[in-house]
C-alpha cells in the first residue's frame, strides 16, 4: 500500500523536492485507483451480463405427451385416412399434440403395424399449406431445417432472409449438427453450395458461420476481451471513412452470444451509440440484415422470432414458409416464449394474429393447435 504522509524533521529530501514530487505520487496514485476501478466494473459488466444471457429462459408449447401410446396414436390415425374421406381433425389432435420424439415413434408403429410409411400416406391424403406444417412437424427438427436451406438455395435466385433466420441464430454446437445432417441428406456440404449461392462479405460471414468457427457456450466471457474486441469494431465503423467488414465479420462470427453481449455493452459504452446504430450506418442489404440478425438474437431470441413472425403477416399477403418454418422450428424450444414477446411489442396475441392472417381451413387449425392457447 502507499503511504501518504510526507515525512519531515529528519527527513533528508528538501522541501522543494518534496512538493515537486507531490503532485507526481498523487498523479500515480489517481491512475492506479482508477485502473482498479476499470477492473472492478469490468468484472462486475461481465458476471451481470453472463447472469442476464443465462436469465433467457426457453419455454416451449408442444412438449411430450402424458400418457402416451404410439401404437393406439397409429391405429387413430390409419382409421383417419382410411376409406373416404380424412379425419383432418384427428391428425391435428395428435400430431400438434406430440413431441418430435414421440411422433417418430408413432412413425415407427405406423410402419410395424400396416407395413405402410406414415408421411406418404400424409402427403396422399393432405394438400397445401396444411400439408406443409404436418410433414413439416414428421420431420427431425435439424433435418426440417436442412430441407428449409436447402429449399432457399434451390432453382432460381436465394432465399437469403431463410438463410440469414437460420445460421445467423444458432450456437456453434447447433450449427455443427446442421452442417452434419446436410450433408449426410443431400451429399454435398452446406458451406459449398452456400458459397455457390451468395457473394461479397454475405458470403465471408456466413462461411465462417458454418465452418463453425464460434467459440462454444461454455467459453468463459472475457470482460477485457470485449472491450479490445468493442475497440476494434469502433475502428474499423464509426471512426473511419469507410467500414472495415471483415473486422466485423471476424467479432461477430468468433465469439460466442454471450460473449458478444458483453462487447455490445462495452461498444456503447465506448462510442455512445449501439451496435444496431452502427450496423445501420455502416452496413447494407443482406450483410446488414445478417449481422442485425445476429445483434437480435444475442440480446433476445424471442424478441427476434416475434419480429419475424410479424413481418410474415404484415401488410398485402403472408409469408406462409415463413410463418409455418417459425412456427414447426420453435414449438419444442420457445414458441411460449416467443408469444409473450410478439404480445409485449405488438400489443396483439400471436394467436389473433395467426387468426386474422390470410391463414384459412385445418391450416389455420395447425397453426393454431402448435401456439397453444390463446
Amino acid at each position: 500500500m502507499f503511504n501518504y504522509s510526507l515525512r519531515a524533521g529528519g527527513d533528508n529530501k528538501t522541501s522543494q523536492e518534496k512538493y515537486t514530487n507531490t503532485p507526481q505520487r498523487e498523479t500515480l496514485i489517481l491512475r492506479i485507483y482508477q485502473l482498479s476501478t476499470e477492473e472492478t466494473k469490468l468484472r462486475k459488466t461481465a458476471t451481470n451480463l453472463s447472469r442476464n444471457a443465462m436469465d433467457y429462459q426457453p419455454v416451449p408449447t408442444v412438449r411430450n405427451a402424458s400418457p402416451f401410446d404410439a401404437a393406439q396414436d397409429a391405429q387413430v390415425l390409419r382409421s383417419a385416412m382410411k376409406g373416404f374421406g380424412t379425419n383432418e381433425e384427428e391428425i391435428i389432435d395428435i400430431l400438434a399434440g406430440r413431441s418430435n420424439q414421440q411422433r417418430q415413434a408413432i412413425k415407427g408403429a405406423f410402419e410395424a403395424e400396416f407395413e405402410r410409411d406414415l408421411v406418404d400416406d400424409l402427403k396422399d391424403e393432405l394438400g397445401g399449406k396444411f400439408e406443409d406444417v404436418i410433414v413439416g412437424l414428421m420431420m427431425p427438427p435439424v433435418e426440417y431445417l436442412c430441407k428449409q436451406l436447402h429449399s432457399a438455395m434451390a432453382g432460381i435466385g436465394t432465399e437469403e432472409a431463410t438463410l440469414v433466420e437460420i445460421l445467423c441464430t444458432k450456437s456453434n454446437e447447433e450449427m455443427a449438427q446442421i452442417v452434419a445432417a446436410y450433408e449426410e441428406r443431400y451429399q454435398r456440404p452446406l458451406a459449398e453450395q452456400m458459397c455457390s449461392e451468395t457473394s461479397g462479405f454475405f458470403r465471408r460471414l456466413l462461411t465462417l458461420i458454418v465452418t463453425g468457427v464460434r467459440d462454444g457456450l461454455n467459453t468463459p466471457v472475457d470482460a477485457e476481451e470485449a472491450k479490445e474486441q468493442a475497440a476494434q469494431l469502433y475502428s474499423a465503423g464509426e471512426a473511419k471513412l469507410g467500414t472495415d467488414e471483415e473486422v466485423f465479420n471476424r467479432i461477430m462470427s468468433h465469439a460466442s452470444f454471450p460473449q458478444l453481449r458483453l462487447v455490445f455493452e462495452e461498444y456503447k459504452e465506448l462510442s455512445g451509440q449501439t451496435i444496431e446504430q452502427a450496423i445501420k450506418h455502416e452496413m447494407s442489404d443482406e450483410l446488414h440484415e445478417a449481422m442485425m440478425a445476429i445483434v437480435e438474437c444475442v440480446q433476445s431470441p424471442a424478441a427476434f422470432f416475434a419480429n419475424r413472425l410479424y413481418k410474415a403477416m404484415n401488410g398485402a399477403g403472408t409469408d406462409d414458409a415463413t410463418l409455418i418454418r417459425i412456427i414447426v422450428s420453435r414449438s419444442e424450444i420457445d414458441l411460449e416464449t416467443i408469444k409473450q414477446e410478439f404480445e409485449r411489442i405488438y400489443n396483439r396475441t400471436l394467436h389473433s394474429a395467426v387468426v386474422d392472417a390470410e391463414t384459412s381451413g385445418d391450416y389455420k387449425r395447425a397453426l393454431t393447435a402448435l401456439l397453444g392457447t390463446a
